[in-house]
């Protein structure tokens, strides 16, 4: 069995991946808005923080009834109790992912828990 898995991603509204690479310590999401919409509900975790980098276009995140203006290239990180709800620009398309996983899980950083092999 391989080490790895590889999945292709059409531009669909929201992909998630945790099925399609079987995940096992992150949830990963690839998210599409067009103009002028939303994602339809306000919401917050009991565990999870998530962590969102903006792929392209505009829009904004509603976190606590704070606006945060969001643009390609941005990264953002909401705690689980933050209530959050995206936007995309009037005149612009936004995608983005969306990593989530357990608020204070990481034990160790890259060079701590790397392994190197010569």
């Amino acid at each position: 069995m391989a080490n790895f898995s590889k999945v292709s991603v059409a531009q669909d509204a929201r992909t998630e991946l945790h099925d399609k690479l079987s995940l096992t310590g992150a949830e990963v999401s690839i998210n599409s808005l067009p103009a002028g919409a939303s994602v339809p509900f306000i919401h917050s975790h009991k565990n999870n923080e998530e962590i969102y980098a903006v792929l392209e276009g505009k829009g904004k995140a509603v976190i606590d009834g704070e606006d945060v203006e969001l643009a390609a290239g941005d990264w953002l990180r909401i705690s689980p109790a933050g209530k959050r709800q995206f936007f995309a620009a009037e005149d612009s398309a936004i995608s983005f992912i969306c990593i989530q996983v357990k608020e204070n899980s990481l034990g160790n950083y890259t060079v701590d828990d790397s392994v190197v092999d010569n």
